[in-house]
């Protein structure tokens, strides 16, 4: 069974980073590894957000921090349909 990328992005509008962040470091798909990028922005790690930005095959975004979690769960929809 994959990611709960529905979970992992409750978790982290709950304020739950560490469980958050368990969630998805162990996984790799390019969602989780998006998810786990975001992490590492509200966490004010820049350089490791980059990192996992890259490793999605994106360039980190110029938005505010709601602003990405909302992509990021309009992308998990996205997925499901």
């Amino acid at each position: 069974m994959g990611c709960d990328h529905i979970k992992a992005l409750d978790l982290a509008r709950e304020g739950s980073w560490d469980e958050s962040h368990k969630l998805v470091q162990q996984y790799s798909d390019d969602l989780c590894c998006l998810i786990h990028a975001y992490l590492h922005r509200v966490e004010g790690n820049i350089s490791n957000a980059t990192y996992w930005y890259r490793h999605a095959g994106e360039d980190m975004p110029n938005n505010k921090l709601e602003e990405e979690l909302n992509r990021l769960y309009e992308m998990v929809n996205k997925l499901k349909m």
